[in-house]
């Protein structure tokens, strides 16, 4: 079953469900191409509407929430993101988690901002806003975050915010330049979720 929708509102991006009316938009945000050298971001209009099908199609299937990512004060597209990987326990007759639908862990992906939103508060705020919901709205246990293990921009981002590296899963995935991709691998647990919280807050505070 699908997982809610939600719309995510800040101050510097409100994050909206995905849809086909977002594609122009996310094209138009993906037009300066020498900033996406780790991130599969695409590049025409085809391959832009079927990134968005595909996205859908995860969202039906109850795998992810996907996301347009909009400045705030004008509503104007800047990327994209979302919410996937989902597991949901098969927690034991009796525990106070048994028969719960909701994910008890997930990973936040597929993130790209245009090149004028980097180093704004958008990237920040953003994940602040689905952090939020996925520890305080969804109560999971754990968030995760891959990336390419060469990509330093990213893993520096990640651990800015609060994620603690796990490892290296050698050969993960394909690498955007169609190589066996090592991914660098981060998490932050529920434990960690209010330090992690005022970390966010604080770094906002200073966008």
């Amino acid at each position: 079953m699908p997982i809610e929708q939600p719309v995510l509102e800040g101050h510097h991006v409100r994050l909206e469900p995905l849809g086909e009316h977002h594609i122009d938009g996310l094209l138009a945000a993906a037009a300066d191409r020498s900033f996406y050298g780790w991130t599969v971001v695409p590049e025409t209009q085809e391959e832009m509407a079927r990134y968005v099908a595909t996205a859908l199609a995860w969202r039906d299937a109850g795998t992810a929430v996907p996301f347009a990512t909009l400045r705030a004060d004008d509503g104007v597209v800047i990327g994209s993101t979302r919410l996937y990987d989902f597991q949901t326990w098969d927690w034991p007759e009796g525990h106070p988690s048994h028969g719960r639908t909701l994910p008890d862990v997930c990973e936040i992906g597929w993130t790209w901002l245009s090149r004028p939103a980097i180093r704004t508060g958008a990237n920040t705020e953003a994940k602040l806003l689905m952090l939020a919901h996925a520890f305080e709205n969804w109560k999971v246990l754990r968030v995760c975050f891959h990336t390419d293990a060469r990509n330093e921009r990213s893993r520096a981002a990640i651990e800015r915010i609060g994620g603690r590296f796990e490892g290296i899963l050698r050969a993960h995935k394909m690498a955007v330049d169609a190589i066996p991709r090592d991914s660098a691998r981060y998490s932050i647990v529920a434990a960690e979720w209010p330090e992690a919280k005022e970390r966010l807050r604080r770094l906002l505070a200073r966008a």
